[in-house]
Parts: structure tokens; C-alpha cells; sequence
């Protein structure tokens, strides 16, 4: 099966091997993402390697229901939002997908997830319904079999209180949170943790709710407040069903069956070599079932050795590049 295959990626080969399959079901089934390639001039055969594969413009997740399967939609998940703005829709056809990317990339990353204590600053399920983030942290919660594990996002002294416990046993903490409420918690209480074994991470989140910071001053202020040298980071978004994440810095790795690379900003079809700036596209080959080859809003570099920093956004709202297929 290709999900097998997708999650069975080791090295470069296999990725471009796997790569073209994904792109080529979903050149063929994906009606959507087919009149893009065709009116790039790209058809299923004349790409021979990922990195001619087109990349369709993530505003498409606000326009169109993209979808490579015939299979019912079981879930839909939606992007945050101003009150009357369009919001992203990735709809969701195999959610053993979703749960195999995250969980296979935790392990990774981190090790089993029953090890740790996993505290979540971001909203419940119930609250937040559509959120893939909270969807992924409902579940490692549920995984971790910790009695103290949950959502805290509106009880922040019980919170300070658990995490200077935690420390004191030396048990393994995740503390996994959007960052205003990171900044909320260090701003109000005291909460020194045992660097060894707990690791903050942020997911970003300060949209509306905070004056923006970069992403160094927040880990300046945030490392300060927790006493940690390092704070992590989690990269990923509604129309992704994989995450990158930073143990420290900013620098961002992926799971093996997720590939960035960076575009010209001024030629959005032209690939830019390592360390350079430009937008950010994103191969995800978890999405086997929407889209898996996305052109982001993000800026950012990745370097030779696949690593990758998000440096800012475009100022303008839609992407060079999304005005060649009018639907």
C-alpha cells in the first residue's frame, strides 16, 4: 500500500520514488490540483523528479474542497480565524493517517509518549473542535496514561503548581502550549522547571491576542521565565498532516516523508538553492488523501542538511502565482 510505503521512507530515493506516486494519484484524482498542473504545463509523465512536482498555492484550502480519495470525508479540520474571515478547510478521509504521521514523528523526535507527562496551554477539544493541533494533543494526552496530564489552558495556577511537583520527581514533562499563553503563565507565576527532564514547546498563536515578537525574543523571554536553555518549538498548520519541530534555535526538522524547500519570492517556479531566503513549499506526504505538495505563506531557509528556520510571513494576503487558475 502507499501509506505503508510513505512511512517507510529511509533516504532520499525512496522520498522521490514515493514522492512521484503520491503526485501522480493525485495529479489523476485530484481535480483540483490537475487543472493547476495542466495549466503550468506539467502532466503526470513529464515529472521525473520531486522537486518539478507544482506546488498549489495554499490559499486553495479556503477555496476548494481538495480531495484525491473517493472515500467519505470523516473528519474536517479548520484554521483559526477573525470572525468573519475565510478560514482554511482540509478535509480529512483517513484519519489513521493523521494518527500514524504524529505519532510515528513524536516517537521520533522524542521517544514514547507514555513516558511523559503532557500538559497542554492551548484550548480543549470541546472548544476548539476543528483544530488539528488540539486533535494531535487530545490524543498524545490520552497516550501518556498520566494521571496529571490534560488541558489547562484557563487554570494557570494549577498548572504552576503541577509543573513544580513534576519537577521536584524529576518525571518527564511536555509542556505544550500556544504562545501567549506560554508568556501568561511565566508573566504570573513562578515556574522554574527541572531542565532535564521537562521540555517546553511552543506552537506559535499570538495573532490578535499580543504585540508580536520574533520568534528569538520569545524563546529569550520564555526561557528566561521557565529557567531552560532551550525552548522547543512545533511547526505545522491546518492543511498539513505532518509537524517539523525545533529542540532549540528555531531550526526545524521534518519526519522522513516530509521535504521543505524555498521558492523564489519573485519567480514562485523557480527552486532556490540551500540557505537562501525565499517562500516556503512544503512536500507532505502524509496528506495522501488532499494535497501533498502546498506553496506556504512562510518565509524561510533550509539548509544542506535539510533543516529549516521560518523567518516571517508575505505581507500580502495571496501568493504570487494563485491568479493562473481562475475556479
Amino acid at each position: 500500500m502507499l501509506s505503508d510505503a510513505i512511512f517507510s521512507i529511509k533516504n532520499t530515493t525512496d522520498f522521490n520514488e514515493v514522492a512521484l506516486r503520491v503526485f501522480r494519484r493525485q495529479y489523476t484524482h485530484n481535480h483540483t490540483y490537475q487543472r493547476f498542473c495542466n495549466l503550468l504545463g506539467k502532466s503526470k509523465t513529464a515529472v521525473k523528479h520531486y522537486t518539478e512536482i507544482p506546488f498549489l498555492p495554499i490559499e486553495f484550502f479556503k477555496k476548494e474542497q481538495l480531495l484525491s480519495s473517493s472515500k467519505p470525508v470523516q473528519k474536517i479540520f479548520t484554521s483559526s480565524g477573525t470572525t468573519g474571515s475565510i478560514t482554511s478547510k482540509h478535509y480529512i478521509t483517513d484519519l489513521n493517517l493523521y494518527e500514524k504521521s504524529f505519532n510515528t514523528a513524536f516517537n521520533l523526535f522524542y521517544g514514547d509518549v507514555s513516558e511523559y507527562v503532557v500538559l497542554a496551554l492551548l484550548p480543549a477539544y470541546l472548544e476548539r473542535e476543528g483544530s488539528s493541533l488540539v486533535y494531535m494533543a487530545q490524543s498524545l494526552i490520552t497516550q501518556s496514561n498520566q494521571p496529571e496530564s490534560g488541558f489547562y489552558l484557563h487554570n494557570l495556577e494549577e498548572l504552576a503548581s503541577i509543573l513544580r511537583k513534576l519537577s521536584q520527581q524529576n518525571r518527564k514533562v511536555l509542556l505544550i502550549g500556544v504562545s501567549f499563553a506560554l508568556l501568561d503563565l511565566v508573566e504570573n507565576y513562578e515556574v522554574n522547571v527541572n531542565k532535564e527532564t521537562t521540555i517546553i514547546m511552543e506552537t506559535g498563536g499570538m495573532k490578535g491576542r499580543r504585540k508580536e515578537l520574533t520568534r528569538y525574543e520569545l524563546h529569550e523571554i520564555l526561557s528566561s521565565g521557565f529557567n531552560t536553555p532551550m525552548i522547543h518549538s512545533e511547526y505545522g498548520m491546518t492543511e498539513l498532516l505532518s509537524q517539523g519541530y525545533s529542540k532549540g534555535n528555531g531550526i526545524f526538522y521534518c519526519p522522513p516523508w516530509m521535504k521543505v524547500l524555498t521558492r523564489d519570492p519573485e519567480d514562485p517556479f523557480t527552486l532556490l538553492p540551500h540557505a537562501k531566503s525565499g517562500g516556503v513549499n512544503i512536500i507532505d506526504l502524509a496528506n495522501l488523501n488532499s494535497c501533498a505538495f502546498i506553496a506556504t505563506q512562510d518565509l524561510g531557509r533550509v539548509y544542506a542538511d535539510n533543516s529549516f528556520e521560518i523567518i516571517g510571513r508575505f505581507d500580502h494576503s495571496d501568493i504570487r502565482g494563485c491568479n493562473l487558475m481562475a475556479l
